[in-house]
């Protein structure tokens, strides 16, 4: 069709829209397509998981992996016969809710503690909550529930959820923002709660192993202030991972239209959602005029197109040498796993190693190779390899 028989149409379009469907400019390049990696192929290990949210490694060589829909399983390293691990609490498995995160404690090996992210209540009343149990074969004994966000929402959105361990008794998590306009909580919209301190929506927290507030976090001595928080202005992070050389932690989070982000977390700092964002309303309007803004933290990439990022690895491997140190993203929209090449904490390059089907989790093996779990409905494991 030529420009000349597309113009009736371009201008039977309303001008608000039009004008809207510009992404925002600001001080960071915004990332579209990456070249792809090269040295790699994939192997399908696993397949039929439901909604495969989160893997770990026991020391046995073991894995757990949990099933969104509210399963734990632990797979043997002949893959053969997962087994269903008893034990969980009830859990609110709907929407973007249910099952979530999976986390060994540092001392798992003394102490056989699992940590588990999971949204608990109902449709009308609910939460995303931390709970531990002790691992013995295939049940969780004396499972606890450790941490309960604040405040209650209704909906089954943004829940965030992923755990990262800073030491070998503290932790950090990602809670989401609550939902997506026009979802209110307590008479506001949920991602003005981003910017509450008296809300742990839309936060990373910084917790003890026992669930309470860890010594130092930088707005305990703040006035109505909750004291767990660490960091503040996130919509949804789903990837978290901690650099325990450096010290350095990473996130990546779910823009609404393109404007995904990484970004580099650091104590006390504010990242400015809703107040400045690089996304755009589902339905194209903006949700804020500011990408930018004095004491607001710019991002380290901007996702435009979206990947709908998922979780987030540090590479220390022996499998593939030129990749130590890099970040791995992965991408639900994008279907495919982000090489984020690091230099210190600057990014020098993005490469893409394409999956096919959407990718929520990515985590290095034992064996030094990366695992991905796939897919919305019938899930697989994969493990990328030399090749």
């Amino acid at each position: 069709m030529s420009y000349r028989n597309k113009l009736p149409f371009l201008l039977s379009l309303p001008l608000i829209f039009m004008l809207s469907c510009a992404m925002p400019e600001g001080p960071v390049s915004l990332s579209g397509d990456a070249p792809e990696a090269e040295g790699w192929t994939s192997e399908t290990l696993l397949t039929g998981l439901e909604q495969p949210w989160a893997m770990a490694w026991l020391p046995d060589g073991n894995m757990v992996i949990t099933e969104r829909p509210g399963r734990l399983l632990r797979i043997n390293p002949d893959l053969q016969n997962p087994q269903q691990i008893s034990g969980l609490p009830q859990i609110y498995a709907e929407g973007q809710g249910g099952l979530m995160d999976v986390s060994l404690h540092p001392n798992f090996e003394e102490n056989s503690m699992i940590y588990l992210t999971y949204s608990s209540g109902d449709e009308d009343t609910n939460r995303t909550t931390i709970g531990r149990g002790q691992l013995e074969g295939t049940q969780l004994v004396g499972f606890e529930e450790i941490f309960l966000v604040s405040p209650d929402k209704d909906g089954d959105q943004h829940f965030g959820s992923r755990m990262a361990w800073v030491s070998d008794s503290t932790f950090v998590v990602a809670i989401g923002d609550g939902g997506n306009r026009p979802q209110r909580t307590e008479g506001v919209l949920s991602r003005e709660h981003a910017q509450k301190l008296d809300s742990h929506l839309g936060k990373i927290l910084r917790l003890n192993d026992d669930g309470s507030a860890a010594e130092g976090n930088p707005f305990a001595d703040e006035e109505d202030a909750y004291e767990e928080i660490w960091t503040l202005g996130h919509r949804n992070i789903q990837g978290l991972v901690v650099d325990r050389e450096s010290g350095r932690i990473w996130a990546n989070e779910h823009g609404s239209r393109g404007g995904d982000e990484l970004n580099l977390i650091t104590e006390g700092e504010n990242y400015g959602w809703p107040e400045v964002t690089y996304s755009r309303e589902y339905w194209y309007t903006s949700i804020s005029d500011e990408t930018s803004k004095p004491g607001m933290k710019d991002p380290k990439i901007v996702w435009t197109p979206a990947q709908a990022p998922s979780g987030l690895e540090l590479y220390t491997g022996d499998a593939f040498p030129e990749w130590q140190g890099d970040l791995f993203s992965g991408g639900l929209q994008g279907e495919q796993v982000r090489r984020i090449i690091l230099d210190g904490d600057s990014i020098i390059g993005e490469e893409s190693i394409k999956i096919g089907r959407r990718v929520r989790d990515v985590r290095q093996g034992p064996d030094g190779y990366l695992y991905v779990l796939t897919g919305h409905g019938d899930g697989e494991l994969k493990r990328i390899i030399p090749g």
